[in-house]
């Protein structure tokens, strides 16, 4: 009994469930460049306007991070990623543009 327990919180603790969502679109180009910025929530969430609350893992995280990693001066649209799982979540915006 204890290892089939042990089995299914161990399955719970590393599923997940991925949603991608819209942020914000310009009147800029689309283009051909990506940009993206990660972070891990803990205790907290990614929803509606507000990209993280709770404790974030990276403090540079967000729409001005993945524009410089992507190398884009004029932002065409931006896009918001959260994996969930159990504790946590993963999120990623993802910034498209020239």
């Amino acid at each position: 009994m204890k290892k089939l327990l042990g089995g299914i919180f161990a399955v719970a603790l590393v599923s997940s469930c991925s949603l991608t969502r819209p942020y914000a679109v310009t009147n800029n180009y689309i283009g051909n460049k990506q940009g993206v910025s990660k972070t891990t929530i803990l205790f907290g969430q990614s929803a509606g306007v507000q990209l993280s609350t709770g404790i974030v893992s990276n403090k540079n995280f967000g729409v001005i991070e993945a524009a410089k990693n992507g190398g884009i001066e004029k932002i065409g649209s931006v896009d918001v990623k959260t994996t969930n799982y159990v504790v946590f979540q993963k999120v990623e915006v993802i910034v498209t543009g020239e």
